[in-house]
């Protein structure tokens, strides 16, 4: 297991390693080291998930987004420059649209499953 301090000396490698380069800010490239770290990790755990627990782990993990929609808000509203608040903005829609789309999903999941035992027009 990779314990914190030895992630924290790596990120400070590669920030101080950035700025002698004269390369892009550390934060970006932190971030998307970050970005590829999320994606990796998020693979692996979404393949080793049945079928049949997609919906049910999707629905709870939608309560999550909204965690990303409140950090979306944040960086939209407090003083970064244009960029930030056009990728705060992008940021806003595509978590209104995940969350929206979950509780759609789980909806129509659930009506499925409250419909057995009755018939239609009953």
């Amino acid at each position: 297991m990779i314990s914190l301090a030895i992630l924290q000396d790596a990120a400070q490698a590669a920030t101080e390693q950035a700025e002698a380069a004269g390369a892009a800010s550390p934060y970006i490239i932190m971030g998307l080291w970050v970005l590829f770290l999320a994606i990796f990790v998020g693979f692996e755990l979404i393949t080793k998930v049945p079928p049949t627990l997609h919906t049910p782990l999707m629905s709870g993990a939608n309560a999550i987004s909204g965690i990303t929609l409140v950090g979306a808000l944040f960086c939209a509203g407090v003083g970064y420059p244009f960029l930030g608040k056009l990728l705060g903005f992008l940021a806003i829609v595509m978590a209104t649209t995940n969350v929206v789309g979950g509780f759609l999903v789980t909806d129509r999941m659930l009506r499925m499953f409250g419909q057995r035992g009755k018939k239609k027009g009953a």
